[in-house]
């Protein structure tokens, strides 16, 4: 008996040996990096050496202006604040005021002369390598459909050339992605500059704005064979509320980060990352808090962010400075709001305690990436969980 199951399970390991292989490979799992909570775009001729302090002081400037104290800003976005909370923010607007930079060259810049996007090109370059580092950054360029192709890519090649060493934290975001051939010509550029210039591997986002990056002309969600062709690659895709809504023609006036054709496409883009490693990150809200409108506007955006976070997304846009406050704001009341009970849930799964839960593994990895989360984003500081020993849990490295 104990032989024919043997020759049962060596049978089984070779029925199933390519489709083991394939899930090793396609499913990779969490990268063990950190996740930014947000990438601030920055147009290209207006990005320089200052622009990271310069943002930090107007978010700063802002929060000072419309909301001195913990108890100012907790009347207008409709929330409990506390004063830890609104030092916290302050605290981490003087620190690392931006955690993801994206010097963008699409639209945010628009179409110049070559020679003027060749000059903003090599000085955004040279500004970046000079510093200050956010802990990710890269550039945006322009698409590789046919029009524009040529300019993206002579534009990234003009910027590693001037950039000097490439680290970790470099990223390229790749907009307005409409075919899986698109993706694997990234690939293909990458591989060449990096041959060129010398430089580690390059990784890049897909920027999910068209209705063909959902749906294919087959019927099949083209998003999920996009994060396939890029491999290990693609470290994220980021939505695009406007392009996108645009193209499923919804009226402006209606385009927003909560429309259910938003909804629709981020929870495709969820399905398709889940389990590769891949981060997702919604869009951003074209309101932006200047003048009569910044309360209104911060009302929005902390709703939003919070939105976006309730649905599991931690990431998201940020295309003014004086968004940081709520950005920060609202993703710290999130952690801390649900620490104490992720704490305790983590204790009794790891045998210390009792929570009211009986989790299985796979929640109490989202309550470890949960927490770990926090902590790298400055929201919560604990010393009862060892951040090394969380992020093994979220990788599922322990029992």
């Amino acid at each position: 008996m104990e032989a024919a199951v043997d020759d049962l399970m060596a049978e089984l390991d070779r029925r199933l040996a390519a489709a083991d292989a394939a899930l090793a490979a396609d499913y990779r799992g969490d990268r063990g990096v950190r996740q930014p909570i947000h990438t601030v775009y920055v147009p290209a001729d207006r990005y320089d050496v200052r622009t990271v302090d310069d943002w930090g002081a107007q978010a700063r400037a802002a929060l000072d202006e419309y909301a001195g104290s913990a108890a100012d800003l907790a009347k207008i976005v409709a929330a409990d604040l506390t004063d830890d909370v609104y030092e916290r923010v302050r605290a981490k607007l003087e620190r690392e005021p931006i955690e993801d930079l994206r010097i963008d060259f699409e639209d945010g810049y628009g179409n110049r002369p070559d020679d003027e996007e060749d000059a903003a090109a090599i000085a955004a370059a040279e500004a970046l390598a000079a510093g200050p580092r956010t802990p990710y950054h890269g550039l945006r360029i322009k698409s590789l459909e046919a029009p524009t192709r040529r300019r993206g890519v002579r534009t990234l090649d003009l910027f590693l050339e001037h950039l000097g060493a490439v680290d970790d934290g470099f990223v390229i975001t790749l907009p307005k992605v409409t075919s899986v051939e698109q993706v694997e010509a990234m690939v293909h550029v990458l591989e060449t500059l990096e041959q060129k210039h010398g430089v580690r591997r390059l990784n890049f986002e897909i920027q999910v704005e068209t209705p063909q990056a959902i749906l294919g002309a087959d019927g099949t969600a083209l998003i999920a064979r996009m994060v396939k062709a890029g491999g290990e690659r693609v470290t994220g895709l980021h939505y695009g509320t406007y392009d996108y809504s645009a193209s499923l023609g919804v009226a402006a006036a209606y385009q927003s980060m909560e429309h259910p054709v938003a909804d629709h496409a981020k929870d495709v883009m969820q399905l398709a990352a889940a389990g590769t490693g891949v981060f997702v990150s919604d869009g951003s809200t074209n309101v932006v808090p200047v003048g009569d409108a910044v309360h209104d506007a911060w009302r929005l955006h902390f709703r939003l962010v919070r939105r976006s976070l309730a649905r599991g997304i931690y990431q998201g846009w940020d295309m003014h400075p004086a968004q940081l406050p709520t950005r920060f704001a609202a993703t710290y009341l999130f952690y801390r709001e649900g620490y104490d009970e992720a704490a305790q849930r983590l204790r009794a799964y790891l045998g210390d305690g009792e929570s009211g839960y009986l989790d299985e593994p796979a929640t109490a990895v989202a309550l470890a990436g949960f927490v770990l989360r926090g902590i790298e984003c400055g929201a919560i500081e604990t010393t009862e969980f060892d951040t090394a020993a969380l992020a093994r849990l979220a990788r599922r490295d322990m029992p």
